[in-house]
């Protein structure tokens, strides 16, 4: 971990500090170890759909970079940029297509737009490359670095390989943890609106501009042969600025007039209604040229038109919906909710994206396992940008009762579900988009994905979702509204898990002093924050400040959610850990010894709150000298945490340690020294021989095999 101190995890997620005896109270038990569910299969194929049925004016590019793949150098990093619908991942995704369809070479697919979508995409190619379940549960954790992780195991691939990273049009965030690297294992290829050489140092730069007048003639020409001469496609074309996007959704609209077909005079009439605008793409850093959002305007509208025509309302409504939404893969499961009856028929939905997948507006892609709907960037902004005042609210607020229905009512503790991490876009997407009147609702549907990603051990991804979050919600609905202060809450509550003490302290302080002054000392929110704060106080040395606290918010919880919720027993679980042996004895007249049955009446024995509550009493009962009793409970516990988990995450390794404690206790050394060399093999796979965690069960072990009381 890193942070304002060294520290190492022991039994149950207790921490021993450099600098004193202090106590983490939080349990790993917030994911699984089982492998991520969509992964790692994802890499080995192009999250977009279909590549196009041909590839124009490319010829030059791709033989330079078939050469370079098939040099056998490995080592080049190529960057492919221009404006947004140039066709920059066509090219790509044809590469793509050659280099899978040889054999002896593998390739490896990523979408890049975002700091969630990388990092789950980098990690699922280490997956692919060979990296262990408890290597990816580290790394995820923020327990091991994570790009350090990739980049040795396709350093050491047996198969040479091309990485694509797709979208990276933030290329800053390739900077965070060191993403973007050179082997000579592999070529790597980029593809960006950002050109600037700063972004790209010892990269080859490759500028995909818009196509040669016969060229764009001849993609029209591919998509609606019968629509016209090879000049008018030209005319055509050229109305179109000659954009690949523009043209494709061009050819797709006239392919597909079936009754009353479109000749390529007619559809060029009506593009010469508008003026259009010229300015430069947002965010590419080019040559000047028409705006592509107006191309696309154009160019959709017209069969946004012909929708109208035909009776088909409802596809226009639906692509509104989704330019809600980000341009990365939405799950089609969202559409299939009641919210959806707020702007078009629910009954209608299936016909209305099945003409939008006709006419090329949309394209089926496979996400994390997940079947999902997918539109061009461009195309999604035009489509926004487009959309009258008047539709707004209704198009946000059934946005967000899709998306809050997506995600976890309660999330609670489980396997790692790489499925959240295809939300994350979409939840950010929507509260840039949305305005006032939903953007609190939007906030707290982020912030509760954001729980979700913590709960199965995703603390980086948790941690910027909150973040981002938070800022963007910020913008409508200041600093100290309650919905931005609990998104801060929850960035911080993620920054303790990744050992940022110090971070997480400052921020975590200050929410808690802004929701104690605006909404009270016992409201849910700021003794929500409070338990997140007396986490971090235990870790850097403040052992009594944190027993203060953590009282504090067991009163505030009993107060405001009654004895019997799960955050009232959970605070009162921690209790049960951070106290001493003689204190628990006393706590609550003697009462806090019971809990564990008293979680179990109230919540059943295998909740979360119930494990973690045994847990805990079993430590104290190793503290207070009554082993049988601590070795019976935590025996309990280990077995429930592996069939929940698996066996490679933190919590079942702590449990598992604190078992051999209890069996070295009652005279059964050999046995806990079996189970603690195992911790350690398994600790050293996920994070390292050295990482502070596995010097702390490999002290334990020599402990138990020379017969002393482990440290």
């Amino acid at each position: 971990m890193t942070g304002g101190t060294d520290g190492h995890a022991e039994d149950h997620g207790r921490v021993y500090q450099s600098r004193g005896d202090q106590h983490i109270t939080e349990h790993h038990h917030y994911g699984g170890g089982q492998p991520e569910r969509g992964g790692p299969d994802s890499v080995r194929r192009p999250a977009v759909g279909r590549c196009p049925v041909a590839l124009r004016d490319r010829s030059e590019v791709m033989e330079r970079l078939r050469a370079s793949v098939g040099s056998e150098r490995g080592g080049q990093v190529y960057v492919l940029h221009g404006m947004g619908g140039s066709g920059k991942t066509a090219v790509a995704c044809a590469l793509f297509d050659e280099v899978t369809r040889a054999p002896g070479r593998v390739g490896l697919w990523v979408n890049a737009a975002d700091r969630v979508s990388l990092r789950a995409g980098m990690l699922a190619v280490a997956a692919d490359r060979g990296a262990g379940d408890g290597e990816l549960l580290a790394a995820r954790n923020g327990l091991r670095p994570a790009a350090d992780l990739v980049w040795n195991h396709l350093d050491r691939s047996a198969e040479p390989w091309l990485l694509v990273l797709d979208n990276t049009d933030e290329p800053e965030i390739l900077r965070d943890g060191d993403w973007l690297r050179s082997s000579p294992r592999g070529t790597v290829l980029v593809t960006t609106r950002r050109a600037g050489p700063r972004w790209w140092p010892g990269a080859e730069l490759q500028h995909i501009g818009v196509l040669p007048r016969e060229d764009a003639a001849l993609v029209l020409r591919d998509l609606a042969p019968h629509s016209g001469t090879a000049e008018q496609a030209a005319r055509v074309a050229d109305r179109l600025g000659r954009l690949p996007l523009a043209l494709t959704l061009a050819g797709g609209f006239l392919s597909h007039q079936v009754i009353d077909p479109w000749t390529l005079d007619a559809y060029g009439d009506r593009l010469e209604g508008d003026e259009g605008v010229r300015l430069i793409d947002r965010g590419a850093e080019t040559l000047s040229g028409a705006d592509p959002r107006q191309l696309v305007r154009l160019t959709w509208q017209l069969t946004l038109d012909a929708f109208d025509a035909r009776g088909l309302k409802e596809a226009p409504a639906l692509l509104r919906l989704l330019a809600r939404f980000a341009a990365e893969p939405l799950p089609l499961a969202l559409l299939n909710h009641p919210g959806v009856g707020a702007v078009l028929p629910r009954a209608r939905t299936e016909t209305a994206l099945r003409a939008l997948l006709d006419q090329s507006l949309s394209e089926l892609v496979d996400a994390a396992g997940t079947r999902c709907v997918q539109s061009h960037g461009i195309l999604l902004d035009s489509v926004a940008a487009a959309t009258t005042a008047d539709l707004v609210p209704a198009l946000d607020t059934a946005a967000v009762r899709l998306l809050d229905a997506a995600v976890p009512a309660v999330p609670d503790a489980g396997p790692h579900d790489a499925r959240l991490r295809v939300l994350v876009p979409h939840a950010l997407a929507l509260l840039r988009r949305t305005g006032a009147p939903s953007a609190a609702d939007a906030l707290s549907v982020a912030a509760r994905l954001a729980v979700a990603l913590h709960r199965t051990g995703d603390y980086v991804s948790a941690r910027e979702t909150a973040r981002t979050a938070a800022d963007l919600g910020q913008r409508l609905l200041g600093a100290e509204h309650r919905a931005v202060l609990a998104a801060r809450s929850r960035a911080g509550r993620a920054l303790f898990r990744l050992g940022r003490y110090t971070e997480a302290e400052g921020l975590l302080r200050t929410v808690r002093e802004a929701q104690g002054r605006l909404f009270g000392a016992d409201d849910p929110d700021t003794t929500d924050t409070g338990y997140g704060l007396q986490l971090v106080l235990a870790n850097l040395g403040r052992r009594e400040e944190a027993v203060a606290l953590l009282r504090e918010t067991v009163g505030g919880r009993r107060s405001a959610l009654g004895p019997a919720h799960p955050l009232t027993l959970r605070a009162r679980a921690s209790l049960l850990e951070m106290l001493p042996a003689a204190e628990v004895v006393t706590e609550e007249g003697g009462a806090l010894l019971a809990l564990p049955s008293e979680c179990e009446r109230h919540l059943g024995p295998d909740h979360t709150v119930t494990l973690g509550a045994r847990h805990n009493h079993a430590w104290a009962l190793y503290l207070l000298g009554r082993h049988e009793e601590a070795d019976s409970g935590i025996a309990s516990v280990t077995d429930a945490y592996v069939r929940r988990f698996g066996p490679e995450y933190p919590v079942v390794l702590a449990a598992r340690q604190l078992l051999s404690r209890t069996r070295a206790a009652l005279g059964h050394r050999e046995e806990a020294i079996a189970l603690m060399t195992d911790v350690v093999e398994r600790r050293a796979r996920g994070l390292g021989s050295e990482h502070p965690f596995t010097v702390a069960g490999r002290n334990l072990l020599d402990a138990h095999r020379s017969g002393r009381r482990g440290p």
